[in-house]
């Protein structure tokens, strides 16, 4: 059974910053490339940041320069080190796997998701 447990979220002020991390289970974590995904209230599922199996990375436009995809394979844990928080960021963020079928986001497909960790940026 895969498993996708996060940690990390919490309430920061703007200009903050957290670091999130995803342990996963249940299937060969250095074969596949991970990802970050976020849902604000009232919004539906927005990519973050991914990650590949050889360590390329990628970010959406609204992180770039602020936040950090990073994986240890050996620990089989997915991290993002968010900097420069706004209240735009608030969400709550999930820990996926890509896949070949499954949900589509930003056309990228993930077949297992996590229930994710809520990041509350407030003044």
């Amino acid at each position: 059974e895969v498993q996708l447990q996060a940690c990390g979220g919490g309430v920061v002020q703007p200009g903050g910053s957290l670091r999130l991390s995803c342990v996963a289970s249940g299937f060969r974590y250095s074969s596949f490339a991970m990802s970050w995904l976020r849902q604000a209230p009232g919004k539906g599922l927005e990519r973050v940041a991914d990650i590949m199996n050889d360590d390329r990375t990628d970010y959406a436009d609204s992180v770039k320069g602020r936040f950090t995809i990073s994986r240890d394979n050996a620990k089989n844990a997915l991290y993002l080190q968010m900097n420069s928080l706004q209240p735009e960021d608030t969400a709550v963020y999930r820990c996926v796997k890509r896949g070949l079928r499954g949900t589509v986001v930003s056309g990228r497909k993930y077949d297992y998701l996590g229930q994710g960790t809520q990041v509350t940026v407030s003044s």
